[in-house]
């Protein structure tokens, strides 16, 4: 049986927990019929207070992992959100499965960001560490091609295309999505879609700062839309402010170590490579006429009525498209 640790990304979403807990999933399938105990980690600060070493929570897991060697039957133990072990769980743990017998308990643990060294030493030497990259549009949609090939589903190319608008990386609810659009059957329109969903992604903010500097208007005004389902405008403000005032003071900076140590970075970490191999791209004015924007849209949000806020906010994204691209 195998001991197997599965590392997804610090900031893991539907998506991402999904794909890791399918893995879990296979695991148990093959090595003990899909029977296993799972224990969610709560977090640090919270669930039951004891002077024991295990929280309530967690303790389940010393007869999951010792009744295979003691009863003789395969069990298995699946450990979700790991990186919330306290310190002596993890230590406890790890004792444990070195003693395990592989060969009678499968367990996996999911973590997200971070395995605790003790537990990764262990499940490395005895058995397997996995990794589940951060899912990007582009893996969406490749995954949402693969998947209708699976099923067998006809889609028209721009009702996919509005598939990944609604649902973005979250390709969790996007299976769902599919789950209805199968049993309904037949042909699949770009409208049937629109009509028929209207989520829209929790998504990354940098999407709209990108589209914003690539001069995209469409894609940067259905990223603000996007947006405002999920954030408030006041957030989205300081994060653009926060990305023009990162352009000017490269530059202003003589080096690309300085601007970095200006805005409290690594030299070397892609989002300061990005701003410095771009920094000559804008003239001086226009930045300067984008935070004079960005300043009258904070005033205007604050002061004026809730109606005037989507306007104010897509004329500032239209030129921001033009004076940053």
């Amino acid at each position: 049986m195998p001991f197997l640790a599965i590392v997804g990304p610090r900031d893991a979403g539907p998506g991402e927990r999904e794909q890791m807990l399918d893995r879990a999933a296979e695991v148990f399938a093959e090595h003990t019929g899909g029977d296993h105990v799972r224990i969610d980690v709560p977090a640090r600060g919270s669930g039951s207070e004891s002077d024991e070493v295990f929280r309530d929570e967690v303790r389940p897991i010393v007869p999951a992992l010792q009744s295979g060697s003691l009863f003789g039957g395969a069990s298995g133990v699946l450990v979700v959100d790991t990186q919330q072990l306290l310190k002596d769980e993890v230590l406890a743990i790890a004792g444990m499965l070195e003693a395990a017998d592989t060969n009678g308990v499968a367990a996996v643990f999911v973590t997200e960001g971070t395995l605790p060294a003790p537990i990764k030493k262990v499940v490395a030497d005895r058995g397997e560490v996995a990794t589940v990259k951060k899912l990007r549009e582009r893996d969406a949609s490749e995954w949402l091609g693969a998947e209708m090939k699976k099923r067998h589903l006809r889609i028209e190319q721009d009702a996919a295309t509005v598939l990944l608008h609604r649902f973005g990386s979250d390709v969790a609810s996007l299976g769902r999505a599919l789950d209805q659009l199968e049993v309904e059957g037949g042909d699949v329109t770009a409208e049937a879609v629109r009509v028929r969903f209207s989520n829209r992604p929790d998504e990354p903010m940098w999407y709209l700062s990108d589209a914003i500097t690539a001069g995209k208007e469409g894609e940067a005004l259905r990223r603000l839309a996007d947006f405002l389902e999920h954030g408030h405008p006041l957030v989205l403000l300081a994060f653009l402010e926060g990305e023009v005032r990162r352009r000017s003071l490269a530059q202003s900076a003589p080096d690309v170590e300085t601007y970095a140590d200006w805005v409290g970075a690594n030299p070397k970490s892609f989002p300061v490579r990005k701003v410095w191999e771009r920094r000559h791209r804008v003239r001086p004015e226009h930045l300067s006429r984008s935070l004079n924007a960005l300043a009258r849209a904070d005033l205007t949000l604050k002061t004026e009525p809730e109606p005037v806020h989507r306007v104010t906010l897509e004329r500032l994204t239209v030129a921001l498209c033009r004076w940053l691209a």
